[in-house]
Protein backbone atom coordinates (compact mmCIF):
# COMPACT_ATOMS: atom_id res chain seq x y z
CA UNK A 1 0.00 0.00 0.00
CA UNK A 2 1.22 3.73 -0.30
CA UNK A 3 1.33 5.60 2.94
CA UNK A 4 3.33 8.75 3.56
CA UNK A 5 6.47 7.99 6.10
CA UNK A 6 9.44 9.57 7.67
CA UNK A 7 12.93 7.05 8.55
CA UNK A 8 14.52 9.76 10.92
CA UNK A 9 12.64 13.03 12.74
CA UNK A 10 13.15 16.50 11.39
CA UNK A 11 11.34 19.04 8.77
CA UNK A 12 8.99 18.18 6.26
CA UNK A 13 11.27 17.12 3.96
CA UNK A 14 11.75 13.44 6.10
CA UNK A 15 8.13 12.47 4.98
CA UNK A 16 8.32 10.06 1.81
CA UNK A 17 5.51 9.11 -0.09
CA UNK A 18 6.42 5.38 -0.85
CA UNK A 19 5.08 1.57 -0.92
CA UNK A 20 5.14 0.02 2.63
CA UNK A 21 3.73 -3.61 4.14
CA UNK A 22 -0.35 -3.24 4.57
CA UNK A 23 -0.90 -3.53 8.49
CA UNK A 24 -2.30 -6.95 9.34
CA UNK A 25 -4.99 -6.83 11.84
CA UNK A 26 -6.01 -9.43 15.09
CA UNK A 27 -9.37 -10.99 16.15
CA UNK A 28 -10.42 -7.67 17.91
CA UNK A 29 -9.22 -5.64 15.15
CA UNK A 30 -10.69 -3.83 12.27
CA UNK A 31 -9.06 -2.82 8.70
CA UNK A 32 -10.09 0.46 7.65
CA UNK A 33 -9.31 1.62 3.93
CA UNK A 34 -8.62 5.27 4.32
CA UNK A 35 -10.60 7.93 2.06
CA UNK A 36 -9.68 11.00 4.36
CA UNK A 37 -6.87 11.74 7.31
CA UNK A 38 -6.90 14.95 9.10
CA UNK A 39 -3.64 16.91 10.17
CA UNK A 40 -2.89 17.79 13.55
CA UNK A 41 -0.45 19.85 14.98
CA UNK A 42 0.68 16.67 17.04
CA UNK A 43 2.06 15.54 13.74
CA UNK A 44 4.28 17.83 13.49
CA UNK A 45 5.58 17.67 17.08
CA UNK A 46 6.04 13.87 16.39
CA UNK A 47 7.73 14.13 13.13
CA UNK A 48 10.20 16.34 14.81
CA UNK A 49 10.53 13.85 17.91
CA UNK A 50 9.49 14.78 21.18
CA UNK A 51 11.69 12.73 24.44
CA UNK A 52 8.03 11.73 25.51
CA UNK A 53 7.31 9.82 22.56
CA UNK A 54 9.64 7.48 21.92
CA UNK A 55 7.99 5.95 18.64
CA UNK A 56 10.11 3.07 16.39
CA UNK A 57 10.74 4.28 12.54
CA UNK A 58 9.93 4.35 9.87
CA UNK A 59 6.71 5.92 11.53
CA UNK A 60 2.79 6.79 9.89
CA UNK A 61 1.36 9.13 10.73
CA UNK A 62 -2.25 10.67 11.02
CA UNK A 63 -4.56 10.69 14.36
CA UNK A 64 -8.25 11.65 12.51
CA UNK A 65 -9.29 8.70 9.87
CA UNK A 66 -12.47 8.20 8.07
CA UNK A 67 -13.49 5.46 5.49
CA UNK A 68 -14.75 2.26 4.57
CA UNK A 69 -14.04 -1.52 6.88
CA UNK A 70 -11.90 -3.26 4.28
CA UNK A 71 -11.87 -6.21 6.89
CA UNK A 72 -13.08 -7.15 10.25
CA UNK A 73 -11.68 -9.73 13.10
CA UNK A 74 -12.98 -12.85 13.74
CA UNK A 75 -13.84 -11.78 17.05
CA UNK A 76 -15.63 -8.29 15.71
CA UNK A 77 -19.26 -7.96 15.94
CA UNK A 78 -21.86 -5.22 14.94
CA UNK A 79 -19.70 -4.02 11.99
CA UNK A 80 -19.82 -5.39 8.12
CA UNK A 81 -17.03 -4.55 5.43
CA UNK A 82 -18.35 -1.82 3.59
CA UNK A 83 -19.20 0.30 6.48
CA UNK A 84 -18.38 4.11 6.56
CA UNK A 85 -16.54 4.64 9.56
CA UNK A 86 -14.35 7.11 11.46
CA UNK A 87 -11.68 5.98 14.03
CA UNK A 88 -11.94 7.33 17.61
CA UNK A 89 -8.22 8.33 17.70
CA UNK A 90 -7.76 7.72 21.80
CA UNK A 91 -6.42 3.88 22.18
CA UNK A 92 -7.14 2.74 25.59
CA UNK A 93 -6.92 -0.67 27.95
CA UNK A 94 -10.60 -0.49 28.71
CA UNK A 95 -9.63 -3.22 31.65
CA UNK A 96 -7.96 -0.46 34.11
CA UNK A 97 -10.02 1.27 36.92
CA UNK A 98 -9.53 4.49 35.03
CA UNK A 99 -11.65 2.97 31.94
CA UNK A 100 -13.75 1.02 33.57
CA UNK A 101 -14.84 4.76 35.30
CA UNK A 102 -15.43 6.34 32.03
CA UNK A 103 -11.92 8.31 32.32
CA UNK A 104 -10.18 6.68 29.43
CA UNK A 105 -8.30 9.27 28.53
CA UNK A 106 -6.47 8.88 32.00
CA UNK A 107 -6.19 5.39 30.57
CA UNK A 108 -1.91 4.02 32.03
CA UNK A 109 -1.75 2.75 28.52
CA UNK A 110 -3.56 5.26 26.64
CA UNK A 111 -1.87 6.48 23.20
CA UNK A 112 -3.39 8.12 20.23
CA UNK A 113 -3.14 6.85 17.12
CA UNK A 114 -0.54 8.17 14.78
CA UNK A 115 1.35 9.24 17.71
CA UNK A 116 3.04 6.09 19.64
CA UNK A 117 1.06 4.10 16.98
CA UNK A 118 0.79 4.23 13.14
CA UNK A 119 -1.55 5.88 11.84
CA UNK A 120 -3.80 7.61 8.59
CA UNK A 121 -1.66 9.04 6.45
CA UNK A 122 -1.48 5.68 4.24
CA UNK A 123 -4.63 3.21 2.36
CA UNK A 124 -5.41 1.46 5.31
CA UNK A 125 -4.70 1.34 8.90
CA UNK A 126 -5.83 -1.09 11.74
CA UNK A 127 -7.59 0.17 14.70
CA UNK A 128 -8.82 -2.40 17.43
CA UNK A 129 -12.54 -2.86 16.74
CA UNK A 130 -13.38 -0.24 19.96
CA UNK A 131 -12.21 2.71 18.34
CA UNK A 132 -14.20 2.14 15.52
CA UNK A 133 -17.50 4.47 14.94
CA UNK A 134 -20.28 4.76 12.36
CA UNK A 135 -19.84 8.16 10.31
CA UNK A 136 -22.78 10.35 11.89
CA UNK A 137 -25.48 11.59 9.13
CA UNK A 138 -24.63 12.71 5.80
CA UNK A 139 -20.96 13.43 6.60
CA UNK A 140 -18.68 13.03 3.68
CA UNK A 141 -15.08 11.02 4.43
CA UNK A 142 -13.20 14.66 4.70
CA UNK A 143 -15.82 15.88 7.01
CA UNK A 144 -16.27 13.09 8.73
CA UNK A 145 -12.14 13.14 9.14
CA UNK A 146 -11.87 16.68 10.57
CA UNK A 147 -13.71 16.76 13.54
CA UNK A 148 -12.70 13.71 16.10
CA UNK A 149 -9.86 14.90 17.91
CA UNK A 150 -10.56 18.93 18.18
CA UNK A 151 -14.32 17.76 18.89
CA UNK A 152 -13.00 15.67 21.85
CA UNK A 153 -10.75 17.70 23.14
CA UNK A 154 -12.82 21.15 23.15
CA UNK A 155 -15.87 18.94 24.83
CA UNK A 156 -13.93 17.95 27.32
CA UNK A 157 -11.70 21.17 27.76
CA UNK A 158 -15.20 23.29 27.99
CA UNK A 159 -17.93 21.10 30.07
CA UNK A 160 -16.02 18.27 31.89
CA UNK A 161 -13.03 20.62 32.80
CA UNK A 162 -14.04 24.31 33.08
CA UNK A 163 -17.75 23.28 33.80
CA UNK A 164 -19.03 25.82 31.24
CA UNK A 165 -22.55 26.95 31.94
CA UNK A 166 -25.61 29.14 30.18
CA UNK A 167 -24.90 32.64 30.26
CA UNK A 168 -21.29 32.54 31.28
CA UNK A 169 -18.86 34.11 29.27
CA UNK A 170 -15.97 32.26 27.47
CA UNK A 171 -12.47 33.53 25.56
CA UNK A 172 -11.50 31.10 22.88
CA UNK A 173 -8.52 31.79 21.69
CA UNK A 174 -7.58 31.22 17.96
CA UNK A 175 -10.91 30.68 16.11
CA UNK A 176 -8.82 29.54 12.53
CA UNK A 177 -7.56 26.10 14.76
CA UNK A 178 -8.73 23.01 15.22
CA UNK A 179 -10.23 23.23 18.92
CA UNK A 180 -10.91 26.77 18.42
CA UNK A 181 -13.46 26.45 15.39
CA UNK A 182 -14.81 23.45 17.40
CA UNK A 183 -15.06 24.99 20.90
CA UNK A 184 -16.47 28.37 19.58
CA UNK A 185 -19.74 26.60 17.80
CA UNK A 186 -19.63 24.19 21.39
CA UNK A 187 -19.54 27.01 23.62
CA UNK A 188 -22.29 29.04 21.52
CA UNK A 189 -24.78 26.09 21.26
CA UNK A 190 -24.35 25.85 24.92
CA UNK A 191 -25.73 29.17 25.82
CA UNK A 192 -22.45 30.82 26.51
CA UNK A 193 -21.57 34.57 24.79
CA UNK A 194 -18.44 33.54 22.91
CA UNK A 195 -15.18 35.72 22.66
CA UNK A 196 -12.62 34.91 20.20
CA UNK A 197 -9.18 35.92 18.56
CA UNK A 198 -7.80 35.90 15.05
CA UNK A 199 -5.00 36.44 13.57
CA UNK A 200 -6.06 38.63 10.35
CA UNK A 201 -8.72 41.02 9.34
CA UNK A 202 -9.70 38.29 6.46
CA UNK A 203 -10.58 35.53 9.28
CA UNK A 204 -13.18 38.55 11.29
CA UNK A 205 -15.98 37.08 9.41
CA UNK A 206 -15.25 33.70 8.76
CA UNK A 207 -15.32 33.08 12.93
CA UNK A 208 -18.56 35.75 13.38
CA UNK A 209 -20.14 32.62 11.03
CA UNK A 210 -19.40 30.06 14.03
CA UNK A 211 -21.16 32.01 16.29
CA UNK A 212 -19.15 33.93 17.78
CA UNK A 213 -20.73 37.24 19.84
CA UNK A 214 -17.15 39.47 19.39
CA UNK A 215 -13.72 38.54 17.56
CA UNK A 216 -10.23 40.18 18.55
CA UNK A 217 -7.66 40.70 16.07
CA UNK A 218 -4.90 39.66 18.08
CA UNK A 219 -2.63 40.44 15.55
CA UNK A 220 -3.98 44.49 15.95
CA UNK A 221 -5.06 44.55 19.60
CA UNK A 222 -4.67 43.98 23.17
CA UNK A 223 -6.71 40.73 23.61
CA UNK A 224 -6.55 41.29 27.59
CA UNK A 225 -7.64 45.31 27.09
CA UNK A 226 -10.20 44.15 24.33
CA UNK A 227 -11.68 41.41 26.72
CA UNK A 228 -12.12 43.89 29.79
CA UNK A 229 -13.19 46.36 27.40
CA UNK A 230 -16.17 43.78 26.12
CA UNK A 231 -17.17 42.57 29.71
CA UNK A 232 -17.49 45.62 30.94
CA UNK A 233 -14.15 45.29 33.24
CA UNK A 234 -15.25 41.83 34.86
CA UNK A 235 -13.04 39.43 32.52
CA UNK A 236 -14.39 35.99 31.47
CA UNK A 237 -15.54 33.15 32.77
CA UNK A 238 -13.45 30.54 31.28
CA UNK A 239 -10.57 30.66 28.70
CA UNK A 240 -9.79 28.04 26.49
CA UNK A 241 -6.06 27.67 25.30
CA UNK A 242 -3.65 25.96 23.31
CA UNK A 243 -1.08 28.17 22.33
CA UNK A 244 1.59 29.44 25.23
CA UNK A 245 3.80 31.46 26.37
CA UNK A 246 2.83 33.73 23.49
CA UNK A 247 -0.65 34.50 24.48
CA UNK A 248 -0.24 33.09 28.52
CA UNK A 249 -0.15 36.09 30.53
CA UNK A 250 -2.88 37.76 28.13
CA UNK A 251 -5.03 34.67 28.93
CA UNK A 252 -4.76 35.21 32.75
CA UNK A 253 -5.12 38.87 33.04
CA UNK A 254 -8.60 37.77 30.47
CA UNK A 255 -10.04 35.90 33.55
CA UNK A 256 -12.84 37.28 35.70
CA UNK A 257 -12.40 36.72 39.81
CA UNK A 258 -13.01 32.61 40.08
CA UNK A 259 -12.33 32.17 36.35
CA UNK A 260 -11.17 29.23 35.09
CA UNK A 261 -8.69 28.30 32.26
CA UNK A 262 -8.03 24.86 30.21
CA UNK A 263 -4.99 24.64 28.40
CA UNK A 264 -4.41 21.69 26.00
CA UNK A 265 -1.31 22.52 23.79
CA UNK A 266 2.17 24.48 23.80
CA UNK A 267 2.17 25.84 19.93
CA UNK A 268 4.78 28.74 20.83
CA UNK A 269 6.99 26.94 23.53
CA UNK A 270 6.21 25.29 27.01
CA UNK A 271 7.37 26.98 29.56
CA UNK A 272 5.03 30.09 31.34
CA UNK A 273 5.44 32.20 34.41
CA UNK A 274 3.02 32.48 36.87
CA UNK A 275 2.70 34.86 39.83
CA UNK A 276 1.22 32.23 42.48
CA UNK A 277 -0.04 35.16 44.49
CA UNK A 278 -2.38 36.52 41.53
CA UNK A 279 -3.47 32.91 41.11
CA UNK A 280 -4.89 32.45 44.73
CA UNK A 281 -5.87 36.09 45.56
CA UNK A 282 -8.42 35.50 42.52
CA UNK A 283 -9.27 32.41 43.39
CA UNK A 284 -8.71 31.31 39.77
CA UNK A 285 -8.22 27.44 38.55
CA UNK A 286 -5.70 25.97 35.77
CA UNK A 287 -6.11 22.73 34.61
CA UNK A 288 -4.20 20.66 31.85
CA UNK A 289 -6.45 18.95 29.64
CA UNK A 290 -5.48 16.04 27.05
CA UNK A 291 -7.55 14.81 24.89
CA UNK A 292 -11.17 13.58 25.91
CA UNK A 293 -13.09 10.36 26.41
CA UNK A 294 -14.84 8.10 23.92
CA UNK A 295 -18.47 8.80 25.74
CA UNK A 296 -17.68 12.74 24.83
CA UNK A 297 -16.45 12.14 21.39
CA UNK A 298 -20.02 10.09 20.69
CA UNK A 299 -22.01 13.24 22.07
CA UNK A 300 -19.72 15.84 20.03
CA UNK A 301 -20.39 13.04 16.80
CA UNK A 302 -24.18 13.19 17.51
CA UNK A 303 -24.01 16.84 17.23
CA UNK A 304 -21.91 16.41 14.19
CA UNK A 305 -24.45 14.06 12.36
CA UNK A 306 -27.48 16.30 13.21
CA UNK A 307 -25.68 19.46 11.53
CA UNK A 308 -25.96 21.37 15.00
CA UNK A 309 -21.94 21.26 15.16
CA UNK A 310 -20.36 21.83 11.82
CA UNK A 311 -16.52 20.68 10.51
CA UNK A 312 -14.52 23.50 9.45
CA UNK A 313 -12.20 22.12 6.91
CA UNK A 314 -9.86 24.65 5.26
CA UNK A 315 -8.33 22.58 2.77
CA UNK A 316 -8.12 19.14 0.82
CA UNK A 317 -4.91 17.58 -0.51
CA UNK A 318 -3.96 14.16 -2.07
CA UNK A 319 -2.32 12.08 -0.07
CA UNK A 320 0.86 12.43 -1.51
CA UNK A 321 1.25 15.87 -0.84
CA UNK A 322 1.43 15.77 2.89
CA UNK A 323 4.50 17.88 3.35
CA UNK A 324 2.62 20.89 1.25
CA UNK A 325 -0.57 20.05 3.57
CA UNK A 326 1.93 20.46 6.97
CA UNK A 327 3.69 23.57 5.86
CA UNK A 328 0.95 25.20 5.11
CA UNK A 329 -0.32 24.09 8.37
CA UNK A 330 3.05 25.78 9.81
CA UNK A 331 2.60 29.25 7.77
CA UNK A 332 -0.49 29.55 10.42
CA UNK A 333 -2.60 31.15 7.59
CA UNK A 334 -5.47 28.08 7.76
CA UNK A 335 -8.76 28.53 9.18
CA UNK A 336 -10.51 24.95 10.50
CA UNK A 337 -8.75 21.69 9.28
CA UNK A 338 -6.68 20.21 6.58
CA UNK A 339 -7.29 17.28 5.37
CA UNK A 340 -5.59 14.38 2.98
CA UNK A 341 -8.10 12.56 0.54
CA UNK A 342 -6.29 9.06 0.08
CA UNK A 343 -8.30 7.72 -3.41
Amino acid sequence: MKAVVFHQHGGPERLRYEDVEPPRISPHEALIRVKACALNHLDIWIRQGIPSYQIPLPHISGCDVAGVLEEVGQEVAGFAVGDRVFASPGLSCWRCEMCLAGRDNLCPSFKILGAQVNGGYAELVKVPVLNVIPIPGALTFEQAAAFPLVSVTAWHMLFSLAGLRPGEEVLVMGAGSGVGSVAVQMAKLAGARVITTVGSDEKLPKAKALGADEVINHAKENVMKQVKSLTDGRGVDVVIEHIGPEVWDQCLLSLARGGRLVTCGATTGGEVKLDLRYLFSRQLTLKGSYMGTRAELVQAAALMGQGRLKPVVDQVFPLKDARAAQERMLSRAIFGKLVLAVT
